[in-house]
Formats: C-alpha cells, sequence, structure tokens
C-alpha cells in the first residue's frame, strides 16, 4: 500500500442510480463541448468521505497478447468477478468507480447485468478508424474503447478526440457524477507498437490535451498511458493532478501492471490521477491476472472537509 497522496474532497457514495449504458459509438457525445467547472460566489462545506475507483485495460479484442479476446463469454464472465476482487493493502474493497479501457461495447452492457453492477450508471466511447468510423471488435462483440461505470448516476458525457495516428483514432471519455461534485475521466493512449506512436509523436500532445479536456476541481482521471512513470510523454498530468501510486513527494515510481505472455509484470502503464488535497492509497495484483495482459490498478480515496463554490460541477 502506497503512502497517503494529495487529492480532491467528494462527498460521500449515497445510494444507487439508473444503469445507463451507452454501449456503441457514443454518437449521442461524440463532438460535444468540453466539461468545464461552473462558479458562483457562494460557498458550502463538502463533507469528509472515502470513495474507491479501479482502472483496468481489460484487452477485450482479439488482438495479440489479450488472452481471452478470443473467448469473448469467458472473459465477460472474468471481468465483475476481477472488479469484485479489487484490494488496496491487503483488504477487499467495494467500488464505487471503474475506468476500463480496450473494452467493447457489448462487454460493457453485459457487465451493467452483472449483479453487482445492475444499479450502476455506464457511460462509452469507441475509437475512430482512419474512415471516422467507430472501430469494431474482432470477436462480434460490438465497437472497441474505454468505458466509465459508477455507483451514483453519470450525466453529462462528453467526448473529446485526442491527437492520433490516423490509423486508431483515440479518444478521452469524461462524465458528471453530480452526488460527488466530481469528473470521472478515462482513455488508452497510443501505444509503442510499430504501426501506432512507435516514437511517442503523439503521446505527449494526447497528456496534454487530457489534461485540458479533464480540467481542474474534482477530477479523477484513469486510463492506460502507454508510458512509464518517468517519461516526460506524461508531465502534463503530472504536473496537474497527483497519480495514486507515484511514491512521495514528487518521485513518479509505481508497482507494475503491464504484464508478458506468461503472466510477469514488467512495466506499469497503468495509472489513477486526481487534483486537490486528499489521502490516497493504492493497491495492485501481486499475482498474474489471466483475463488480460494488464493488472487493474485500486485506490481507497479518503477526502476531507471542504468548502467550494457553490456552483461547481
Amino acid at each position: 500500500m502506497r503512502a497517503p497522496r494529495a487529492l480532491i474532497p467528494l462527498l460521500a457514495v449515497c445510494g444507487a442510480a439508473a444503469v445507463v449504458v451507452t454501449a456503441g459509438a457514443g454518437a449521442a457525445i461524440e463532438g460535444a463541448p468540453d466539461l468545464g467547472p461552473a462558479h458562483a460566489d457562494a460557498a458550502r462545506e463538502l463533507p469528509a468521505a472515502t470513495v474507491t475507483a479501479m482502472t483496468w485495460n481489460v484487452c477485450g479484442d482479439a488482438a495479440p497478447g489479450c488472452p481471452l479476446g478470443s473467448r469473448p463469454a469467458e472473459l465477460v464472465r472474468e471481468i465483475p468477478q476481477q472488479l469484485a476482487e479489487v484490494r488496496v493493502g491487503g483488504r477487499k474493497v467495494n467500488l464505487d468507480a471503474v475506468f476500463l479501457q480496450e473494452v467493447c461495447s457489448e462487454q460493457v452492457s453485459a457487465l451493467g447485468k452483472a449483479a453487482p453492477f445492475q444499479s450502476w450508471s455506464w457511460e462509452f466511447a469507441a475509437y475512430r478508424d482512419a474512415d471516422g468510423k467507430p472501430r469494431d471488435c474482432a470477436n462480434g462483440q460490438g465497437r472497441l474503447g474505454v468505458a466509465i461505470g459508477a455507483r451514483e448516476r453519470l450525466t453529462d458525457a462528453r467526448v473529446t478526440e485526442l491527437p492520433s495516428p490516423p490509423k486508431l483514432r483515440r479518444v478521452a471519455l469524461c462524465a458528471q457524477v453530480d452526488a460527488w461534485h466530481a469528473k470521472l475521466c478515462t482513455t488508452r493512449l497510443s501505444t509503442t507498437r510499430w504501426d501506432d506512436d512507435p516514437r511517442g509523436d503523439y503521446r505527449p500532445r494526447q497528456s496534454r490535451r487530457l489534461a485540458e479536456f479533464a480540467g481542474t476541481g474534482r477530477v479523477l482521471i484513469g486510463g492506460d498511458l502507454a508510458e512509464e512513470p518517468e517519461s516526460r510523454n506524461l508531465d502534463a498530468l503530472y504536473r496537474q493532478y497527483a497519480e495514486c501510486d507515484q511514491g512521495p513527494g514528487t518521485a513518479r515510481t509505481g508497482a507494475e501492471t503491464k504484464q508478458d505472455w506468461r503472466g510477469a509484470a514488467l512495466e506499469k502503464t497503468d495509472y489513477l490521477f486526481a487534483s486537490g488535497a486528499a489521502g490516497i492509497s493504492c493497491g495492485v495484483p501481486e499475482t498474474p491476472v489471466r483475463a488480460s495482459d494488464h493488472r487493474p490498478v485500486g485506490a481507497v480515496v479518503r477526502f476531507p472537509d471542504s468548502e467550494v463554490d457553490a456552483g461547481e460541477r
């Protein structure tokens, strides 16, 4: 378990919301203007709260390196089991928010129907091909993209396209949780593959765009950023937010999350960033995760009392 980090206060999770699964291209939210905090003169106190979150690249497509991508029925059974087994500091935690990458829209739909997550709210956004059409999953599981799930209702879901190589145009997805006065965001940056972004020409621009899109205020970002912590390509995010597993002070470290074909974790490419001032503890499984080539990152965030503008979103 990592030492407490500085984050932003949120309201406690206080109930369930209707499931909202936008499993597809996210057409209703594509191209919408960025979210930004509203402002008001009045201020109010937000009580202390504890919120748990997890980010995970589920490797849901039938692509090289995805253990269950070609066996989608088995993967659909594994995803909710993995989400139910998140541990931080050796203790199992009940999740309040989930960020998923490389996930297929039909897998998000199935997850929304699983018993522990039926009352959750879900949003999905698809990557785009060079022709601008949503990217299909090769295993017949709908569209390929990123998703956010929350125990509370998600509202104002927006998508922005990140600067990307033309072959696969990456997106960032953000949604508001009014009950927490928080914005949740997720993305998967371009990879180091020879046919994607091997020289890292796009990832620093993608990081800057993500930071701009997520903005300030109550922000929690989960994603697979395809870079190790010390990479300068992530400077924009480390300048604006605190990463849950980054070590003491300004150290940029963290437990390895990317696995090889044997299940051995070799490098950290998965992150949970947040803004503000609070305490946070991270957890990454010490044993291989069989359902994906990534291990999830779980976090328990302890938010203190704070005063905010009454109109802040």
